[in-house]
C-alpha cells in the first residue's frame, strides 16, 4: 500500500507535467498563465509531500510548509500581473495570442 506522501508527491509530478505540456502547446496568452499555475501547484504538492513525509508524530518539518505559503501569496500575485499584462496586450493589439516568432534570417536583421 502507498502512503499518502507518496500519492501526493505522484500527483504534484503529473500537475507539473501537464503545465509543461500545456506551456509549451498553448499560443492563448491565458491558458499559458493557466499552465504556469498548473506547474506552481504542482510543486507546491510536491513540497507538502516532502514536508509530511519529513515529520515524525509532531506533524511535520515546518521550513517547507512556510516556504509553500509564500510561494502561494507570491504565485498569486505574479498570477495578477500576468493577466494585468494579458490584458494590456488585449487592448494593444486585440488579440490575446502571442506573436509567432519570425523566420531564422529574419533575426539577424
Amino acid at each position: 500500500m502507498t502512503s499518502a506522501a507518496t500519492l501526493y508527491g505522484l500527483a504534484g509530478a503529473a500537475l507539473v507535467g501537464i503545465g509543461l505540456y500545456g506551456l509549451a502547446v498553448q499560443a492563448h496568452v491565458l491558458r499559458k498563465i493557466l499552465a504556469f499555475n498548473l506547474i506552481g501547484s504542482g510543486v507546491f504538492l510536491v513540497f507538502g509531500a516532502v514536508a509530511g513525509r519529513g515529520g515524525g508524530a509532531g506533524g511535520g518539518d515546518p521550513v517547507p510548509q512556510a516556504m509553500v505559503i509564500t510561494g502561494i501569496v507570491v504565485a498569486l500575485s505574479a498570477t495578477a500581473l500576468a493577466v494585468a499584462l494579458a490584458l494590456r496586450l488585449f487592448r494593444e493589439t486585440g488579440r490575446v495570442t502571442l506573436p509567432p516568432d519570425p523566420p531564422a534570417g529574419a533575426r539577424d536583421g
